[in-house]
C-alpha cells in the first residue's frame, strides 16, 4: 500500500513531467508563429534578408560610411547569405506604428530598420551614388528613430507581401525605386555591390524576402495597412 510520503513524491513527479511537456508545446508553438512556411506574409517586426533577384545579391549595412555624398551609412549588396549585417526588421511607416505579426498589405507604406546598427534604409534626392549616378541609399537616423526619407513603399499584387513574392520597393519622396547595380566597391568594403535608388523600374529592381524570423498573427484581425 501507498503511504502519504510515496503518493506526494509520486504526484510531484507527474507535476515536474506536465511542466516540462507543457514548457515543450508552449516552445513549439512560439516556433511554429514565429517561423513562416515558404508562403507565409510578412509581418511587421518581422526580421528578414532582402535578395534583389536580378543580381543575386543580399541588402546589406555595417557601420562603414560613405566617403562621398552624404557620408551616411553605406548600403550595399553581399554574396554572403549568412552574414548577419543583412537582417533588416519591417516597421511601419514614419511616424506611424503597427501591432507586432501584422500583415504587411501590398501598396503600403514601410520602413526597414538595419537590425546591427539600429538605422532605416533611407534615400534623399541631394546625392548620388558614386559609381552609376543614380540616386543615392543610405542608412539614416539612430534607434529607429529617422524622417520622411526612411518611407517606402511595398508594390505587390497580392493582398499581402509574403515571402518569395517578387516585389518592388519605391521611395515614397522621390519616386524611385530601390536597386543594386553590377558595380562593386574597393576598401574597405571590397567587392560589396552598390546600392541605389532608380529613377525607372526596368533596372534591378525586383526583390524578395529570403531567410529570417518571420511574425505571424491572424489575418482576421489584422489591419489593412500599418
Amino acid at each position: 500500500m501507498v503511504n502519504q510520503r510515496q503518493l506526494k513524491i509520486q504526484l510531484d513527479a507527474r507535476v515536474q513531467t506536465m511542466g516540462i511537456v507543457n514548457t515543450v508545446l508552449i516552445a513549439l508553438l512560439l516556433i511554429c508563429e514565429v517561423f513562416g512556411e515558404a508562403d507565409d506574409y510578412i509581418g511587421c517586426t518581422s526580421v528578414v534578408k532582402l535578395l534583389n533577384v536580378k543580381i543575386d545579391r543580399r541588402l546589406h549595412s555595417h557601420d562603414v560610411r560613405y566617403g562621398s555624398g552624404s557620408g551616411q551609412q553605406s548600403v550595399t549588396g553581399i554574396a554572403d547569405k549568412d552574414d548577419k549585417g543583412s537582417y533588416w526588421v519591417v516597421l511601419a511607416a514614419h511616424d506611424n506604428i503597427c501591432q507586432r505579426g501584422q500583415p504587411i498589405a501590398c501598396n503600403s507604406v514601410i520602413r526597414f530598420q538595419h537590425s546591427s546598427t539600429g538605422c532605416l534604409l533611407h534615400s534623399h534626392s541631394a546625392f548620388a551614388c558614386p559609381f552609376s549616378g543614380n540616386q543615392e541609399v543610405s542608412c539614416f537616423g539612430k534607434n529607429g528613430i529617422g524622417d520622411e526619407g526612411d518611407n517606402w513603399i511595398v508594390l505587390c499584387d497580392k493582398k499581402y507581401w509574403e515571402k518569395g513574392d517578387e516585389v518592388q520597393f519605391k521611395h515614397l519622396q522621390t519616386d524611385h525605386y530601390l536597386g543594386m547595380s553590377s558595380r562593386k566597391y574597393d576598401r574597405p568594403i571590397v567587392g560589396q555591390n552598390e546600392v541605389c535608388a532608380f529613377r525607372s523600374d526596368s533596372f534591378p529592381t525586383i526583390w524578395k524576402a529570403v531567410e529570417g524570423i518571420y511574425m505571424k498573427k491572424k489575418i482576421d484581425n489584422a489591419l489593412e495597412k500599418p
